[in-house]
């Protein structure tokens, strides 16, 4: 058996949650300052970047359980950033739309979004988040893959 403390399994898990937990409250931090959190500032960007979507489909895409999905829905037509819309094909489908108001608020706060991503992860130069991107992304999809 290996020795724990030399797992680079492990090593690697606590370097990734740790890194993910300050870019997230880089990324937190500024949208709060909106009256958002994290998951109503993902469905807006989603709309604003997607459009129209179906809520069903909507927690898959912002990695968000589908049951939060309509709190969180409710809680953006009350700021008057979303409105649903019925499906006139498919009863059982409904929309959220983002509204004027929504794409006003994320063409306003979205190029500075970007800058304070850009800041917390200014650690590393292009080649290496690259390089970090490409690897997250094959591990991602390996962890999902063999998680079913």
């Amino acid at each position: 058996m290996s020795d724990p403390q030399k797992d680079v399994s492990l090593d690697l898990f606590i370097a990734l949650s740790r890194a993910s937990q300050w870019v997230n409250a880089h990324a937190d931090r500024d949208i709060k300052r909106y009256g958002l959190n994290r998951t109503e500032f993902g469905v807006l960007e989603l709309l604003y970047h997607k459009g129209s979507q179906p809520l069903q489909q909507i927690g898959g895409k912002v990695l968000m359980s589908s049951g939060n999905i309509t709190y969180v829905v409710d809680k953006l037509e009350k700021k008057g950033y979303v409105k649903r819309r019925d499906c006139t094909e498919d009863r059982r489908l409904v929309y959220a739309d983002i509204t004027d108001a929504g794409r006003k608020l994320i063409d306003d706060v979205f190029p500075e979004h970007v800058e304070v991503i850009r800041r917390a992860v200014g650690g590393l130069n292009d080649e290496e988040k690259q390089a970090a991107s490409h690897l997250l992304k094959k591990l991602g999809k390996y962890a999902e893959e063999s998680f079913k």
